[in-house]
């Protein structure tokens, strides 16, 4: 069992690593601004068409550009769910979804949390599918990725103090990268088994003589930028764990690929960009040892059974409550920790189902910020803010003013990374004692107990973080719900973009000078590769337990 979960670690990251080496010669030509030759002259259509200036934008114009872009698509989709009755491509004739729940739905996919508090194929129309929800999986992506570009040029720029244009970005990351990708794996899919149509659902009649009822739809399309776009919301309620979705193991690794393949291709193109190889490798290897620690920590939970079993006298050598016997206990595991590393709801197991250990895993991989690879773009500027604080920490160890790509790092700067740091936490532990403190919010649970605690705990780990998987077993489809979790994730999302936007703007306009006396020169890779994960581990022993009193009340129970 370990020497096959070892296999099935390198060989992943293996892959990986040279897949997203490979993508990152594109992402530097788009954060350099650099037109590809064969898309110059679409794009200069493009631009006049749409009214695009070729003027770059300071950190204001670019935030308020983002804003705006993201609060139309806000209300277009709200709209497209309360009205679906009304719209084509409804074969199953569903109604309009309620306001609280249309707004959450909405606000999900546009924060690229796609929490979902329905399941898709018996409440969501093909046309909501598609012009609706995947169409939000794109922009929302593509808004994480042009965040990520606007503070790695706010870092590695010497001579502007501009983040370059919103507009230009968007439209690159969306047509450039995301279709194109998304294109290939959604035809791979297909050959695979995904299925791919406007069929009405299919009656069938089992080999036992029963009545079923098969759900049919455009899957393949919206299955490949849930992944790559680290969304998550799944075509129906099983998500990943569905036949339709994610039929085979070779399609179960390939979706494992895509949910990392952009956050690792970002810390490459960092590296280049800044001129500096090393540095863009220190936070892979940063992300690559902590997330290989929590891959193994899921498996041996998993592979160890429950302990509550053996107490009774069952054999309980291992734990596949809640799994899909086609990827077994150690892929399962692997995609546990990929999903909640990422900032992506997929799932391809009952996460409810995990052991206490098991389920404490994905729990502390989302309350640390999902910065282990994390969200398409919210990743990176995620662990840059841990980079930052590195910094800083490191300069108040020797008594000088810290620099970081030649850039100072001083109090307003961390002002606004401590502040970015602390939305999430705030929100998880604000949201939860709201929810315990409320009849509405414990109504929801269904599980007493340390367990109904967890869930409720997680629910709000994975909205304020903009993860979206679920621990199951809350009622959450109740106006309080909705709403709490339609905030959490507003919050989660764009409070923090603006603190980045805000900081990175005053990076972009700081004063260069070659390091010199009274400064911290600038961090090699290895030292600020041992500081990032100096403080995640100072995190996880101190602050983060704090927000994990369930799943160890849970395991402290089962040892009783």
């Amino acid at each position: 069992m370990a020497a096959n979960a070892f296999l099935l670690i390198a060989g992943f990251l293996i892959v990986l690593l040279i897949a997203a080496k490979l993508l990152s010669n594109l992402l530097v030509c788009f954060i350099d601004g650099t037109p590809l030759p064969v898309l110059r002259r679409v794009e200069g259509v493009l631009w006049r068409f749409a009214g695009i200036g070729r003027d770059e934008m300071r950190w204001q114009g670019y935030l308020t550009a983002l804003l705006l872009f993201n609060a139309l698509g806000l209300i277009f989709l709200t709209a497209i769910l309360m009205l679906q009755a009304d719209l084509p491509l409804n074969p199953r004739h569903f109604p309009g979804m309620s306001w609280d729940l249309a707004l959450n739905t909405a606000v999900s996919f546009v924060t690229n949390t796609n929490w979902q508090s329905y399941s898709g194929e018996s409440a969501v129309s093909y046309f909501s599918q598609m012009a609706g929800l995947t169409v939000q999986n794109f922009l929302s992506a593509a808004t994480g990725i042009a965040v990520a570009f606007a503070l790695i040029r706010a870092l590695c720029r010497r001579s502007v103090q501009t983040l370059g244009n919103a507009w230009a970005d968007l439209t690159r990351i969306t047509l450039w990268l995301l279709l194109p990708l998304s294109v290939i794996i959604a035809l791979f899919f297909i050959s695979q088994g995904v299925i791919q149509n406007f069929h009405d659902y299919q009656t069938i009649i089992t080999p036992e003589g029963v009545q079923q009822v098969l759900p049919m739809g455009p899957v393949a399309s919206q299955e490949a930028i849930k992944l790559l776009g680290t969304n998550g919301g799944g075509f129906f309620g099983a998500n990943s764990a569905h036949p339709f979705e994610n039929p085979t193991a070779l399609t179960n690794f390939v979706q494992m690929l895509a949910i990392f393949l952009i956050p690792a291709a970002l810390c490459f193109a960092f590296g280049r960009c800044a001129g500096n190889p090393g540095q863009g490798s220190a936070l892979l290897a940063a992300m690559t040892i902590v997330f290989v620690a929590a891959a193994v920590a899921v498996m041996w939970s998993e592979t160890h059974g429950n302990p509550a079993f053996a107490g009774m006298g069952i054999d309980s050598t291992f734990n596949m409550e809640g799994k899909e016997s086609r990827f077994g206990i150690l892929a399962t595991g692997l995609f546990v920790a990929v999903t909640t590393a990422a900032s992506c709801g997929a799932v391809n197991s009952m996460h409810d189902s995990l052991t206490p250990l098991g389920g404490l895993v994905p729990l502390w991989l989302m309350q640390i910020g999902e910065v282990i690879f994390g969200g398409v773009g919210a990743g990176f500027y995620g662990m840059m803010l841990f980079v930052f604080l590195a910094v800083f920490i490191a300069g108040l160890m020797i008594g000088r003013t810290p620099e970081y790509l030649s850039k100072k790092i001083e109090v307003r700067e961390m002002k606004l990374t401590a502040l970015a740091i602390l939305v999430t936490p705030a929100l998880v532990l604000g949201g939860t004692a709201l929810a315990m403190m409320t009849e509405a919010g414990r109504g929801a649970m269904l599980n007493p107990g340390a367990h109904g605690f967890s869930e409720v705990l997680y629910a709000l780990s994975s909205a304020s973080n903009n993860n979206g998987s679920a621990f199951a077993g809350l009622s959450t489809n109740t106006p309080f719900w909705n709403l709490l979790l339609a905030f959490c994730m507003l919050a989660g999302r764009f409070v923090v973009i603006a603190l980045v936007m805000m900081l990175a703007g005053s990076l972009v306009s700081k004063t260069i000078r070659t390091a010199g006396a009274g400064t911290l020169p600038t961090t090699g890779p290895l030292f600020t590769g041992l500081l990032i994960a100096a403080i995640l581990l100072i995190g996880a022993l101190t602050f983060v337990p704090a927000l994990a009193l369930g799943p160890v009340a849970e395991f402290l129970d089962l040892l009783k």
